[in-house]
């Protein structure tokens, strides 16, 4: 995608499936003025080097990140998001390559916190993880091309992952912090309320926590009980921080309970387990040995502090849970800069 290629608007999809750059959508032209458009909401040199993109290792510099948010549809504001989750993403406690080359269905997952979610219109109620908002969609697609583009990703080649999955074309959302009883993620990760912050996570699509009668918490954390205990995800085995994504009726229930984010993840810890009898008919449990407790009922995390707790969606008693590739790749939150400087970048990782 260099200045060398003429690009024809009325071929461009053809010319570039042909080249391995497109993730079977259509893709908007990246012309020299949009790319441009796209670099003026930047706050760094076009070719700055920021680091090399696993598996493939292609390098990620603003221009060539700028190129594939154009092709997903991005607006220019959405820009800085966009170089914020890739640079977090880049960061050695996610471990890229991992959740880049597995045979896991495992994607990057954004979530947005702060101002700038609510400015950009990133959707945080109904249908979030779904179709409909601009912002979410493109942002997430700008991911995954740059994912596909520079980092090689491309299926069955670079990346092994055995079927897939839907968040493997965008998977980009904001936290519902209007309608949360909480703190939101990035405060709790040591962010003031008014930073707009992304968090990435390697996750697997939303799995649903389905529970329209319950009116007490210890219902709803009945029903998280029976859904998160699940012999199949990499959770069972490789621990990691998975996330549970609340709806705010079931939020609203649980604080009114008296449950704090960390109350829910220390229940988690302590109910959330599964039998040894379970786990050593089949599963993983033999191939890690070492990662497996004495104990006669095994926990899906290592700790309470590992688990992500989120408010997202509008009304309607569901939520959901994502679990993760496993303890090898960490979530990390990363400030949003603009181009004007307005916010000095840096990374938390909750290690």
């Amino acid at each position: 995608m260099s200045d060398s290629i003429h690009l024809d608007v009325d071929t461009v999809d053809d010319e570039f499936e042909a080249r391995g750059w497109s993730d079977g959508l259509p893709v908007v032209a990246p012309t020299r003025a949009r790319v441009d458009a796209m670099l003026r909401c930047c706050d760094r040199a076009p070719d700055l080097e920021l680091g090399t993109m696993p598996p493939r290792h292609g390098i990620v510099t603003p221009e060539i990140l700028a190129i594939n948010a154009v092709m997903a549809g991005c607006r220019p504001e959405y820009f800085p998001v966009v170089l914020a989750a890739v640079e977090a993403m880049l960061e050695p406690a996610f471990n890229l390559f991992a959740v880049q080359a597995t045979t896991h269905p495992c994607a990057p997952c954004v979530i947005v916190n702060g101002p700038i979610a609510r400015e950009l219109g990133i959707n945080a109620r109904y249908g979030a993880f779904g179709p409909g908002a601009r912002a979410n969609a493109t942002i997430g697609r700008a991911v995954r091309l740059i994912l596909l583009n520079v980092g090689g990703a491309a299926a069955g080649v670079l990346d092994r992952s055995t079927q897939g999955q839907p968040a493997k074309y965008a998977f980009c959302i904001a936290e519902n912090e209007a309608e949360s009883p909480w703190p939101a993620l990035h405060v709790e990760r040591g962010f003031d309320s008014g930073h707009s912050t992304v968090t990435v996570t390697g996750a697997e699509g939303p799995h649903n926590l389905n529970d329209h009668v319950s009116d007490r918490a210890d219902g709803i954390l009945a029903t998280l009980k029976g859904a998160m205990s699940d012999m199949g995800s990499n959770n069972a085995y490789l621990y990691g921080q998975p996330t549970i994504a609340f709806g705010p009726e079931h939020a609203a229930i649980l604080a009114a309970d008296g449950y704090s984010k960390d109350d829910i993840r220390r229940y988690v810890f302590d109910e959330v387990r599964l039998p040894r009898a379970l786990w050593q008919r089949g599963g993983m449990a033999g191939m890690f040995p070492d990662l497996f407790p004495d104990e006669d009922m095994k926990p899906i995390i290592k700790c309470a502090e590992d688990l992500l707790v989120v408010v997202v969606g509008g009304f309607g008693r569901h939520s959901c849970w994502l679990p993760t590739f496993g303890d090898t790749t960490r979530a990390v939150t990363r400030l949003i800069a603009r181009a004007d400087g307005s916010a000095l970048l840096s990374v938390r990782e909750l290690l």
